[in-house]
């Protein structure tokens, strides 16, 4: 597999910060997401890219490896500890020479040290015993609606080329990480697979601001309602319902409709609330006769 340099990916230098390969990510991953690009036929691909290289960068951990051992980065724990064992029985030197020890064994012995190097045998052992290591955790963003995130439904991810399919509970918020056991990376040498982390992104929606597990939504209602009362349809997450104006409701006012909010995580049937804010419209275009009954209403006031 040909080298892929993570850094130009994201588009950012190798001095970049956290920070800056996260807002780098997030920006490239919506630009690219298939759903924003149905005509794009290399949008998956590039975002598929752009998964793989937060991946890593945006692990410190896996980070500091990909910068020491570069393509080979996933085997640097088994390169390190190698080493480490050659370092301790006195047959290895580090990366940079060989022991005098080493240097004087014969050429048919240079193969066994690869051998060990990798994890296929032991010197000590000739049975040709392995040592197992188990597969790296894979990390990865999943980006989602407010009215996605608001209820349970699967999805079909692509993980190693292969398709998983997982349920997502309704009320996952932005930034939750969930495990999935045992679709990470595979182990090595009959060691066990790797876990999958998802972290959940919610998109702001354009109707509904979410605090916590209650919603926000501004409504629009007309200056005679407002003064007399009356009836206005509310949008909610799950249809509109008819909410009863009272009369005199004053610009700002907010009214709250329990149990009409964000669906609590894994607690069936139960909701934060819905806070409704009312926006008064003040009037345009009035005719010479409506401004004189409002001049007669303030002054009979």
């Amino acid at each position: 597999m040909a080298f892929i340099d993570y850094y130009k990916v994201l588009g950012v230098e190798k001095t970049a910060s956290q920070e800056d390969i996260k807002k780098a990510f997030r920006r490239l991953a919506r630009k690219y997401h298939p759903d924003l690009n149905p005509n794009d036929p290399t949008a998956k691909d590039k975002f598929q890219a752009v998964n793989e290289a937060n991946e890593v960068l945006g692990d410190p951990e896996k980070r500091k490896k990909y910068d020491a051992y570069g393509e080979q980065w996933k085997h640097a724990e088994e390169f390190e500890a190698q080493r480490q064992a050659q370092q301790q029985a006195g047959g290895f030197d580090g990366f940079g020479g060989f022991s005098q020890e080493f240097s004087t064994r014969q050429q048919g012995d240079f193969s066994d040290f690869f051998e060990q190097l990798f994890g296929y045998r032991s010197r000590g052992d000739r049975r040709g015993a392995r040592t197992a290591f188990r597969g790296e955790d894979y990390h990865a963003n999943l980006e989602l609606t407010l009215r996605e995130a608001a209820v349970t439904h699967k999805r079909i991810l692509n993980v190693n080329g292969k398709q998983v399919r997982i349920t997502i509970p309704a009320g996952v918020a932005d930034g939750q990480e969930i495990r999935l056991r045992g679709y990470g990376g595979e182990g090595v040498n009959g060691g066990e697979a790797g876990d999958l982390y998802l972290t959940f992104v919610v998109a702001d929606d354009p109707r509904f601001k979410r605090v916590g597990n209650d919603l926000y939504v501004d409504v629009a209602i007309d200056l005679y309602t407002a003064l007399l009362g009356g009836e206005q349809l509310v949008e909610t997450l799950d249809g509109e319902v008819n909410l009863k104006v009272k009369p005199e409701t004053q610009n700002g006012q907010m009214v709250r409709l329990k149990g009409k909010g964000f669906p609590l995580y894994k607690q069936e049937r139960a909701a934060g609330d819905l806070i409704v804010t009312y926006q008064v419209k003040l009037p345009v275009n009035l005719t010479e006769r409506q401004k004189e009954l409002l001049r007669q209403l303030r002054d009979a006031r």
